[in-house]
């Protein structure tokens, strides 16, 4: 119940629930299972979209699922870990004082925070169909995600040493 409480506590002060969360300490396990969390509610959220497209297409559900789950728990897992660590290269570069681990937890508590928004485009894609309504949704979700990125890289960026 704490993750929940923490990713509704994000929509208010961002950076005050990071600082809480890396202050338990450097715990890469903390880390995979927060990315592993977001992703795997990022591919729940695409259930009702497929499903509707398999009705539409007659393409049989368990293939459409199969392949969402392979890019959502096995690809992007690695591509959100290469895309942190550029970040950290980065910010190592520009003289900041942020750790590989802290990146990390950035985006992938970012992630995670904007997850929900994930799952109300993945219901509106299934229920209402292409169009107007799903496509700003998942432009509101993909915002979201980008402002909690960014808020939480400033946190950590900013950081004395």
């Amino acid at each position: 119940m704490g993750v929940v409480i923490d990713i509704a506590k994000s929509y208010r002060a961002p950076r005050a629930v990071l600082r809480h969360r890396l202050a338990a300490g450097e715990n890469e396990g903390s880390a995979l299972v927060t990315l592993i969390l977001a992703c795997g509610l990022i591919f729940v959220a695409q259930w009702p979209r497929l499903s509707r497209l398999a009705f539409e297409t007659g393409q049989e559900v368990q293939m459409l699922m199969g392949a969402t789950l392979l890019s959502w728990l096995f690809i992007m897992p690695l591509v959100f870990y290469t895309l942190a660590g550029g970040i950290g290269f980065v910010l190592r570069a520009l003289k900041r004082p942020a750790t590989g681990f802290e990146t990390r937890m950035a985006l992938f508590w970012g992630l995670l925070c904007a997850a929900p928004l994930w799952l109300l485009w993945g219901l509106t894609a299934g229920f209402v169909g292409p169009g107007a309504a799903t496509t700003l949704v998942g432009v509101l979700a993909l915002a979201a995600l980008i402002y909690f990125w960014g808020v939480l890289l400033a946190e950590i960026a900013r950081k004395e040493t």
